[in-house]
Formats: C-alpha cells, structure tokens, sequence
C-alpha cells in the first residue's frame, strides 16, 4: 500500500516552482548513491537520485510531488513500516545549480539543519534485498559525516590526493581486495580529505582503483600493512597520503558513462544521469579541441517501442514525450542523439560531435546474462584532443 500511495502521488505539478522529494538516503560518493538506488529498487520502491548543491551531496528519493503534505505523510509511513526510518522530505529542487531548498522532519515539520552522509564502507549498499537504515538525520551543526579521531580497530588515516598539473579534482577510490586470487571491491572513500579506511585482509595487500569520468584510470597497488613501502606514498601529519595524478583523456581513448541511465525503452535519460552528463560537458568546454563520437548500445537486438523525448527538450523526464516504434539500432541512436542534443543546449557545438549506433550488436554480457543490464550504455570515443 506504501508503494502505490507513493506512485499516486508522485505526478503532481510543483507549487510555487518547488517539488517535494521524499528522501531516503544521502551520499557524498555518487557510486553509493548509485548502489543504493539500485538496492532500493530491487526491494520495489522507484528509487531515483540526484545532487543537492547546497549541501553536495546526492539524495536519493522515492517520490516527487508538489504537494508537501502528501510527501509528509508517506514520508512518515516509510518510517513507520520500512527500515528506511531516518526518511524525510526536501523541499526545493533537485540537480540545479544554485538551487535552494529545506530539509524537513517529517515527525514535526521543522527544519533539519544537518544531514550527515552514509558513506559507511561498512554497508554493502548493493547486496540484493539489503535492508539498512541509509543516514542519521540530526539537528545538531557539530556532528560531521566522520570523525577522523575515532579509529576502528585495525583502521589507519589517508588522505587520497586526487590531482592534475593545473588542480584538484573531485573523485573517489575503490578499494580492491587482492587476497582471494580475484579483484574485489570491498569500499569507496572520497579523495582530497581526511577518511579512515579500515582492513579488507590480513596480508594487507589492496590495490586503489581511481576512475574519474573525463580521465584516464589509475590503479595503485599497495600493501595496507606497510603502506610507505610504496613508491610516492608519504606519511605526513599522521596520515597516510596517496597521491593519484590524473590526465586527461587523448585520442583514440574510449571510456564508458557507467553512471548515465536512461528510462525504458526511452532515448531519455533518468535523473540520476545529469551527474556524468555533466562531466563530459566540463571535459568538452576545458578542452575547445576535443572531438568526441558518442556511441549507443542496447541489451539485444529485439525492436519494439521506443518513447522519443518531445520538443521541449526535457532531457530527464518523460514529461512531452511521443511514442512509436523501431528497432534496437534506432534505441541506441536516440540514446546517443539525446547526449548530443545536451551538450549543444549548452553550447557545444554539433561539429564536435558524433554519434554512432551499434544496437545489441556488441555486448559486454550475453543477453540472458545476471548482468546483461551493464550491455545498455554510452561510450565516448575521442577522436581529436
């Protein structure tokens, strides 16, 4: 009954251009975010998510109305009859820059003044069926996400140094068990600030995954054990400093928008995209010479629908849509069409872009595959740097 009072609310216009978003979740690293979405979802809620700039982190949500008391009220029941008990409800708009908004407290409508983020490593976010309460809500400013002063047991500071030549770069690390013969993600910390990471294995041996879109992939393998016997590993002010140098992305390379989804059958993207999208827009307007082809796949080769985004370019919604028909090679073309037509509502110019269509005709997975779902994606090739 939660589940269809939530769908039924959920289409109502905002008022005085503000949405009401029943949240769940909040996260600092956009990979949890999306772990968490998708466990979510397999436990049958609508789960999408999207950035708070004011606070810098992504929410995730379950329902989006105009009406503020119906977001209070399921907001309430999700904490009454969910494990999702720290639910509460924004007020404002989601995934704009220099939007404003208010976090409420369900229970009695005042205002939350800090959200503290459930990046815990400790949680496997993306176990299905996995039922956790996804952050602390408290009204209390002195309470911050971590406190680096409280060391588990085994745990030691780093300070992961995410950089290029000319700045720091916003990103995360993956930390990968290397003890069972196969690589095995285990947890991610955000870089440029203080985290402390505890031990996946007793021999200590790890390796340190950093893949920032836009960027070339840098592993670095490591023994948590002793980790100053790493060339360019330092420790300084009682923390271990590893420093990741990044370059940009050069001719001929491919990286894949993992984090860009799109709705059913749809060349329109879902919410949760904007994030990615974003960073590829940053990567064309760093770089006036880059040249990019934009490639599309599906899961398959089988037609059928296809809903194609209308003319009020709403690239994130199904809002003005048109339906009709086609084969999965025309999916995969709307899907890489609809990136382009993004990046040239914000100024980049058509004669930088490309695209190209494959349909399911080179998959990653087979088709009947428990991860056939990673064969549905966008790659960037870069043609000119």
């Amino acid at each position: 009954m939660i589940l269809l009072s939530l769908g039924a609310a959920g289409n109502s216009d905002p008022v005085d251009g503000k949405f009401n978003y029943v949240v769940i979740g909040a996260f600092s690293i956009p990979k949890n975010a999306i772990e968490f979405t998708e466990s979510a979802r397999k436990n049958r809620f609508g789960a999408q998510f999207s950035i708070n700039p004011a606070r810098k982190l992504f929410y995730v949500y379950v329902m989006e109305t105009g009406n503020r008391e119906d977001a209070i009220e399921a907001a309430r029941k999700l904490r009454k009859e969910t494990p999702y008990f720290d639910t509460w409800v924004f007020s404002g708009t989601l995934g704009e820059e220099n939007s404003k908004g208010a976090d409420i407290n369900p229970l009695d409508g005042k205002g939350i003044e800090t959200i503290k983020a459930s990046d815990n490593p400790a949680l496997n976010l993306a176990q299905p069926g996995r039922q956790v309460a996804s952050m602390a809500v408290t009204e209390d400013p002195s309470v911050s996400p971590l406190n680096v002063d409280e060391i588990p047991d085994g745990g030691k500071r780093f300070f992961f140094k995410i950089f290029t030549a000319e700045k720091e770069i916003g990103g995360d690390i993956d930390v990968m068990d290397l003890d069972k013969g196969k690589s095995r993600k285990t947890a991610s910390y955000r870089g440029n600030e203080v985290v402390v990471v505890k031990p996946v294995n007793n021999s200590g041996n790890i390796s340190l995954h950093c893949d920032v879109f836009g960027y070339r992939k840098v592993h670095q393998p490591l023994n948590f054990n002793e980790p100053q016997l790493t060339e360019g590993v330092r420790v300084e002010e009682s923390k271990i400093v590893v420093p990741f140098e990044l370059v940009r992305l050069k001719k001929g390379d491919v990286a894949v928008m993992y984090n860009v989804y799109f709705y059913k059958d749809a060349g329109v993207m879902r919410p949760e995209s904007r994030y990615e999208v974003t960073s590829l827009l940053e990567m064309l307007r760093e770089n006036p010479k880059y040249k990019i082809r934009i490639h599309g796949h599906t899961n398959g080769n089988s037609g059928g629908k296809i809903i194609f985004m209308g003319d009020s370019k709403n690239f994130f919604s199904l809002k003005d849509t048109r339906e009709g028909s086609g084969s999965a090679k025309k999916l995969s073309e709307e899907r890489a069409k609809v990136i382009q037509s993004y990046l040239a509502s914000k100024g980049i110019a058509l004669s930088r872009t490309e695209i190209k269509a494959w349909g399911g005709s080179r998959p990653i997975y087979k088709e009947d595959s428990q991860n056939a779902h990673a064969n549905v994606r966008v790659e960037i090739e870069i043609l000119e740097d």
